[in-house]
């Protein structure tokens, strides 16, 4: 089962590939230089640009094709979630009812530290943080069952929010994913109003909005609902190496 803590990320900046832009070089690792990096290198997972994918239509559950939600904690809203659930390209409608036994659903998370991509609602009702200056990590919270071992995120958006020497790294937490923005110690952030887009695969379709996705920013940590998919009996999750038993 691979780990790394919640709490460890950003030491992990210099040691991953960094994301390369037009007309910059970009620099990938070779050889760890300490115990830290090599953990962290053996330990993270290949990461897709969601440019790449090639997506049929979404899934249409209670709340529509989307899901809304803010990611909270007792301070106020640090983030707005856009989620939704789509089935592999030419699937159209995306059904799980009536979907080919194999199919894949692809979980797609797009996070707007602060606010969300509708300028006049920010974060919507009820109390707001503070400007966000800093954000981190976007973290599955419970396991990420069915996870096929494909997941990935808008290289373009974290260009545009952290620059082009970010350094962008995925691993599993606990059963579930943490994706991780890091600049170092100076320079650019993940910041307020910088939407991120983060995708994962699963073999499983969604059960329903769960209170499983988080981001940590200005240094604390913020939850909130998206689509999720239920436990199921003999399916493997590529973090944990193993299926759950019947």
């Amino acid at each position: 089962m691979k780990h790394v803590r919640y709490a460890l990320p950003l030491a992990l900046g210099a040691i991953i590939a960094a994301c390369g832009s037009q007309g910059e070089e970009s620099t990938d690792l070779e050889v760890a230089t300490t115990d830290g990096e090599a953990k962290a290198l053996a330990e993270s997972l290949p990461a897709g640009d969601f440019a790449d994918l090639q997506l049929g239509a979404k899934i249409v559950g209670p709340q529509g094709p989307e899901v809304k939600a803010r990611l909270t904690n007792s301070a106020g809203a640090f983030a707005d979630i856009t989620s939704y659930v789509a089935c592999p390209a030419g699937m159209d409608p995306c059904d799980p009812k009536t979907a080919p036994a194999g199919t894949i659903y692809t979980y797609i998370h797009k996070v707007y530290p602060g606010e969300d991509n509708q300028q006049e609602t920010g974060s919507g009702t009820g109390a707001d943080s503070s400007d966000i200056e800093i954000a981190t990590n976007f973290v599955m919270t419970r396991p990420a069952h069915g996870f096929t071992g494909t997941a990935g995120y808008s290289k373009a958006e974290v260009i545009a929010a952290a620059g082009p020497r970010v350094d962008a790294i995925i691993t599993c937490l606990d059963g579930g994913l943490a994706w991780t923005i890091d600049t170092g110690d100076g320079g650019n952030q993940w910041e307020q109003a910088e939407p991120i887009t983060f995708y994962w695969q699963s073999t499983l379709p969604p059960a329903g909005p769960a209170d499983a996705y988080a981001i940590k920013a200005n240094y604390v940590t913020a939850s909130g609902n998206g689509p999720y998919p239920a436990e199921k009996a003999g399916v493997a999750n590529a973090c944990t190496g193993s299926s759950t038993e019947g």
